[in-house]
């Protein structure tokens, strides 16, 4: 019996808007709090996001101002409707994700592209982004599409996860994988302190990633999935008349961390691997305290979790796209040996794959 065939990682791009909307989004949030007790916990909770900026697809108003100003897209005393929202997603979406796969350079060459994966749970048009991406950058009328939508922010992992069993499949495949986002169109306007600081950890963004049978940058070791018992509740999307409303409770990184303190579960959320190996580690940053709660059930050592914590300071959570760019910053970055992408979601699930250095 022939040995399965490797497959490989071979670069990712990415890309952000321009517009920082992440101070005037704070603000915005603040004034939403009328008891001053709540204010300081929440100015408190903010200064301790570890976030420092937050990309918008939003543009600046005609002053310069940002979507909560006067004249900006949240400006109004009602916030705009589901509507509104996807109309602009139709547009920026597929906008963000050329820039991201032209990031890839040369490393793309459509008419190449066999297969094309595209994640985001942000929006929904049909005909789908992928159809509209694929027109635009020139992909053949032929090349096989799936859209994965609305998993979430481990919707990267089922996409690489994908790709990984087509090239293993056909190992003459050529996979173009897309996580595009745009969390940001999905403002609420609520006066509770929870669903405040949930939302102002997200950001716009996307990521494309060549996978192929061709040796170079990474590769693309075994996936692993495993959910963590009565916590379907902790993490969810709700599509509303305004907007699609992240719930993102509170004791999700408690949980977490609870878990990872069972060895079974920890084994299952590093695909049976022992921490004390794992010299890679792409975990979802999804906000600070669900880094703390990994790297301190796992007894991780300092700087193992930093190329999550950069890409939350530099972007915020951009749901699916944001473990995309963690692996990018780990191509960069010296040779692993033994790597883990890790990333929870509504479910609340824990799903992953691991990952080496090709040479």
């Amino acid at each position: 019996m022939s040995l399965p065939v490797p497959v490989y990682l071979n670069a990712i791009g990415t890309a952000v808007p321009e517009h920082d909307i992440h101070h005037a989004f704070i603000a915005w949030a603040r004034e939403r709090l009328t008891d001053p007790r709540v204010a300081k916990l929440f100015d408190r909770m903010a200064a301790r996001s570890a976030i420092s900026h937050r990309w918008s697809i939003l543009p600046p108003t005609g002053s310069g101002g940002s979507p909560v100003d006067p004249q900006g897209f949240y400006a109004d005393a009602i916030l705009p409707g589901t509507t509104a929202r996807m109309g602009i997603y139709a547009e920026a979406a597929p906008a963000l994700g050329i820039a991201a796969i032209e990031a890839l350079g040369d490393r793309i060459v459509p008419g190449d592209i066999t297969h094309f994966v595209v994640a985001s749970c942000t929006g929904f048009v049909a005909p789908g982004i992928d159809q509209i991406v694929a027109r635009q950058i020139g992909l053949s009328p032929s090349v096989e599409r799936l859209l994965i939508g609305f998993m979430g922010c481990y919707a990267a992992v089922a996409a690489l996860r994908t790709a990984r069993h087509i090239v293993r499949s056909d190992p003459a495949a050529r996979v173009l994988v897309l996580c595009v986002e745009l969390s940001t169109l999905h403002l609420q306007d609520v006066a509770e302190i929870e669903p405040l600081l949930a939302m102002l950890q997200f950001g716009d963004g996307a990521a494309a990633a060549l996978v192929t049978a061709e040796p170079g940058g990474f590769v693309l070791g075994e996936p692993f999935a495993t959910t963590l018992p009565d916590s379907e509740g902790l993490i969810r999307w709700d599509i509303t008349d305004r907007g699609f409303a992240m719930h993102l409770s509170g004791e999700v990184p408690a949980r977490i961390a609870a878990a990872l303190a069972d060895p079974v579960f920890a084994q299952a959320t590093t695909g049976g691997r022992d921490p004390v190996g794992i010299d890679g580690w792409a975990v979802h940053a999804g906000g600070r305290s669900i880094l703390d709660a990994v790297e301190g059930a796992l007894h991780l050592p300092a700087e193992s979790l930093a190329a999550s914590r950069g890409v939350l300071a530099d972007n915020g959570n951009m749901s699916s796209a944001t473990l995309m760019f963690v692996l990018a910053r780990l191509l960069d970055g010296p040779r692993v040996a033994d790597g883990v992408a890790l990333a929870f979601g509504p479910g609340l699930a824990a799903e992953g794959f691991g990952f080496r250095s090709a040479v």
